[in-house]
């Protein structure tokens, strides 16, 4: 049962930092972010928030400084959306997981290609 409420408080942690990011945060620095995953420590007292950015090594770099320096904003917006009797302190990690599976399917499709040359060749 604990664990089942764990997961429901990331979740709504996860839908409000990503509603305050990309509504409330007017930081130039921040790019085209999507909150993908939020980890909980067991007792509430730390949340990593996995962060994936679209854009170069620059707008990931930007973004990043963006987040840490809107840090203190989000966990006072948080708290007025969540109610949790101590809030998280925030920690804002890249997820490289979209990435991934953007390299992978670049990867697949070469392999198409490839496959196809081949095929005509025969």
């Amino acid at each position: 049962m604990a664990s089942h409420k764990h997961e429901r408080t990331a979740q709504a942690i996860k839908e409000a930092v990503a509603a305050i990011i990309s509504r409330e945060v007017k930081d130039p620095r921040l790019g085209f972010v999507s909150v993908t995953k939020v980890d909980l420590a067991r007792d509430l007292s730390q949340a990593k928030i996995y962060i994936s950015v679209y854009g170069s090594e620059e707008d990931k770099k930007n973004s990043f400084i963006a987040l840490n320096s809107a840090k203190g904003f989000i966990k006072g917006e948080l708290a007025s959306r969540v109610k949790l009797r101590i809030m998280p302190e925030l920690y804002f990690v890249e997820d490289p997981s979209i990435e991934y599976g953007a390299r992978i399917m670049e990867i697949l499709e070469g392999l198409k290609k490839e496959a196809g040359e081949n095929e005509s060749e025969s």
